[in-house]
C-alpha cells in the first residue's frame, strides 16, 4: 500500500516537473525570440541609417557600383566581405566604436549585422528600396538562411490564388510581424544550436570572438541566398512566386489570416 502511495507521488512529482519543464522551455523560447527580435531591429536601423566610423549602405553600394557593372558588383562586395569576416571576425571588424544590444552577446550581434549590411547591399544594388517594411521582412528571412515561403508555413497565414500564382502586390502589415517573430525564434535557435548562445541564460558559450570557419561559411550561404532572393524583377520568395520590386508596399490589414 505505501508502496503503491509512494509510486502515486512519485509518478505526479514526475509528471509537475515535466509540466513546469515545458513551461520554462516556453517562456526560454519566447525570451529568446524577443531577445532576437530587438537585435534584429536594431541591425537594420544600423544597416540603413549608418555606423560610427562606416561608410553608409549607399556610399558602399554607390562605391561598387562606380567600378562594376550590378552583377560584377555583387561579387565583388561578396568576396571583400568573406576576406573581411575571415581575417579579422565580427567584432573586430567593426572596430571600438560601435555599442552592441546589451540584450544579446556581441560576437551573435556583429554577426547579424555584419552579414545583415552584405544583404542590405545586394538587395540595394539590385534597386531595392531599404526603407519598405517588405523589403525589411525579406532581408530578415534572408538572414535566417531561409525562404519567406518556407518562414509564412510556419505562421499559420492562409495563401490566397493570387499568392500561388505570383500575383501577389501587398502583404499586410500584421503579416509581416508574424512573419518578423518566426524569422527571430530561427534565428535565436540556429545560434543556440551551433553552442553560441546558452538557450536559458542568453551568455556567449563558446568565447568573444566567432571563429574564421563559420565566419566564411556562414556569410558565402546567405550572400548565395540573397543574391537568389532579391533578384532584379523581383523578390523570390522561395515557392515559384516572385513579387515585382515595384510594388513593394504594406497596406493598412484587411484581416490577419490572407495576403491579397
Amino acid at each position: 500500500m505505501n508502496n503503491k502511495r509512494d509510486g502515486f507521488w512519485n509518478q505526479d512529482i514526475i509528471n509537475e516537473t515535466k509540466s513546469r519543464f515545458a513551461n520554462n522551455r516556453s517562456y526560454i523560447s519566447e525570451t529568446m525570440q524577443s531577445k532576437m527580435m530587438e537585435t534584429l531591429d536594431w541591425a537594420y536601423d544600423k544597416t540603413t541609417n549608418g555606423l560610427p566610423g562606416q561608410e553608409s549602405i549607399d556610399d558602399l553600394v554607390n562605391d561598387y557600383l562606380s567600378k562594376y557593372d550590378k552583377e560584377t558588383a555583387i561579387d565583388k562586395l561578396i568576396q571583400f566581405q568573406v576576406a573581411k569576416a575571415a581575417t579579422s571576425g565580427f567584432v573586430t571588424g567593426f572596430g571600438g566604436a560601435i555599442t552592441f544590444p546589451v540584450t544579446i552577446p556581441a560576437n551573435i550581434a556583429s554577426v547579424i549585422l555584419f552579414q545583415m549590411r552584405m544583404i542590405a547591399a545586394i538587395a540595394r544594388i539590385r534597386g531595392y528600396d531599404l526603407k519598405s517594411d517588405q523589403v525589411q521582412t525579406f532581408v530578415y528571412a534572408t538572414l535566417a538562411g531561409t525562404s519567406v515561403s518556407d518562414i509564412v508555413k510556419k505562421t499559420g497565414i492562409l495563401f490566397t490564388n493570387k499568392l500561388a500564382t505570383g500575383m501577389i502586390k501587398r502583404i499586410p502589415g500584421t503579416a509581416l510581424v508574424r512573419i518578423n517573430q518566426k524569422v527571430g525564434f530561427r534565428l535565436a535557435t540556429k545560434f543556440g544550436s551551433k553552442g553560441l548562445i546558452n538557450l536559458g541564460k542568453m551568455v556567449p558559450v563558446l568565447g568573444a570572438v566567432v571563429g574564421g570557419t563559420f565566419d566564411t561559411t556562414s556569410t558565402l550561404a546567405i550572400a548565395s541566398l540573397a543574391k537568389k532572393t532579391f533578384l532584379e524583377e523581383g523578390v523570390a520568395v522561395g515557392d515559384g512566386t516572385v513579387i515585382d520590386k515595384k510594388i513593394l508596399k504594406v497596406i493598412p490589414e484587411k484581416s490577419n489570416k490572407e495576403w491579397d
